[in-house]
């Protein structure tokens, strides 16, 4: 795509009362409407730029940028103007808004239609719908290791907190296992010491009346993994030949799975189809940005166009039956594909992101992000506002419980359970009483 922007629209705004609504490339990108005078949330560091936001995208200062979207009311009762990609899952232009005076320019380096309807929300709803997709099936209440445990969450934990929902009367469909599981990014069936057998808790959480899920970032390879050692050439390369570099995360460098060379496909295929044989059939895939990722790829197709495959080759391999949850994810080219999709950065104990960076986790990012992507649920997908987590231990839990409940969408525990007091043990099972009703 050029990155040559060419005039869309002028249109008069009343600066005091205007408001532009941007929409992030992916599910931690911030988005949400600003005032004109507000300065909106960009990456603090190239890293995070990479890993968080369209990567190799900068925005001038002083300019709104969405990514395939971009609504504006301009505060004077006029109709709120937006301005939208016409091919969504396969172009994302970015489309730019700078502010002359009493004048917005609005500018896009590819074609947009516009739309026009009488608030922000109101107008991306609309437009959402008119894009025919097909209803979502309900969410399953979950119960998630992640944020309590974190990547060093142990197969006796697990064993804990299934005897603790019975214990505590939680009414949890689907228990999953978060990150911590697996040797390495990319090794997904080696498990690491921590875990005795991967089909055997799937037995075990089954037994007991629920369903097993699991977590994955199917694009990323560890560079140290034994994927990326056995079979280079199953890795993104960039232009000079090099492997891409898709950020850094968990104290590495990232690669990325190219899922256009049929051996690399046959091998993520057999991943999930191994997941779903051993009883898992709630599938948690995240870090999706890097499947997206430009790079030189085996076979010659853009970007977007591999990452659409890979999901679909994804979900062929685990069923129709299954659940599906896109995290980390470009979120228009993911329009049709999922069952659940997260709109907002992580969540956290904590309420203010690191270094003010609203792609960071955070309760202010994920609370300003899902409340601007709101529209989105119930009409491309349930929407995912990240983890309940009741404990004492997380600053302004009550605000955040709130938070949860209001987007009416997945709802999911990430506590230890024997953890919680009273407050948490009877706001996590309203809330998870109140998802299954939904």
């Amino acid at each position: 795509m050029s990155h040559s922007f060419a005039p869309v629209a002028a249109v008069s705004v009343d600066p005091a009362n205007a408001r532009v609504h941007e929409e992030g490339w992916q599910s931690w990108s911030p988005s949400g409407s600003y005032a004109l005078g507000d300065q909106p949330y960009r990456p603090t560091n190239p890293n995070w730029a990479t890993v968080c936001y369209r990567p190799g995208v900068t925005v001038p200062e002083g300019a709104f940028q969405g990514e395939g979207l971009l609504a504006l009311d301009p505060g004077d009762g006029t109709p709120v103007r937006l301005w939208a990609a016409p091919d969504p899952v396969r172009e994302v232009p970015s489309i730019r808004l700078v502010v002359d005076g009493t004048v917005a320019q609005v500018s896009a380096d590819g074609p947009v239609k516009e739309w026009t309807g009488t608030g922000i929300q109101a107008v991306l709803e609309e437009w959402a719908a008119s894009l025919g997709v097909r209803p979502p099936r309900p969410a399953p209440t979950v119960w998630c290791s992640w944020y309590e445990y974190f990547t060093e969450v142990t197969e006796d934990d697990i064993h804990e907190n299934l005897r603790a929902m019975d214990t505590l009367d939680l009414p949890i469909d689907v228990v999953q296992i978060d990150d911590g599981y697996q040797k390495a990014l990319g090794d997904w069936l080696t498990l690491s010491g921590r875990f005795r057998s991967r089909a055997g808790i799937a037995d075990t959480i089954r037994a007991r009346g629920r369903r097993a899920g699991i977590w994955t970032a199917p694009f990323l390879v560890d560079p140290a993994s034994d994927l990326a050692a056995e079979h280079p050439e199953w890795l993104v390369r960039d232009a000079e030949g090099g492997f891409l570099h898709a950020g850094r995360n968990w104290g590495h460098d990232l690669n990325v799975l190219d899922t256009t060379h049929p051996e690399a496909a046959e091998y993520l295929a057999d991943v999930f189809r191994t997941l779903r044989a051993e009883g898992y059939d709630y599938f948690k895939v995240d870090f999706l940005y890097a499947g997206a990722l430009h790079g030189v790829r085996h076979t010659a197709v853009d970007a977007l166009q591999a990452y659409r495959e890979g999901i679909e080759l994804i979900r062929e391999a685990i069923g129709l039956d299954a659940y599906l949850l896109g995290c980390g994810a470009p979120i228009l080219p993911s329009i049709g594909l999922f069952d659940a999709m997260r709109v907002s950065p992580d969540t956290a104990p904590h309420r203010r992101p690191e270094a003010d960076d609203y792609s960071q986790p955070g309760q202010d990012p994920a609370e300003f992000t899902g409340a601007g992507r709101q529209w989105q649920h119930g009409r491309l997908w349930v929407n995912d506002p990240d983890c309940l987590m009741a404990r004492p231990a997380v600053e302004t839990r009550e605000r955040w419980a709130a938070h949860v409940e209001a987007t009416g969408g997945l709802t999911a525990s990430s506590d230890r359970l024997l953890s919680l007091d009273q407050w948490g043990v009877e706001t996590t099972r309203r809330l998870l009483t109140r998802g299954i009703e939904c």
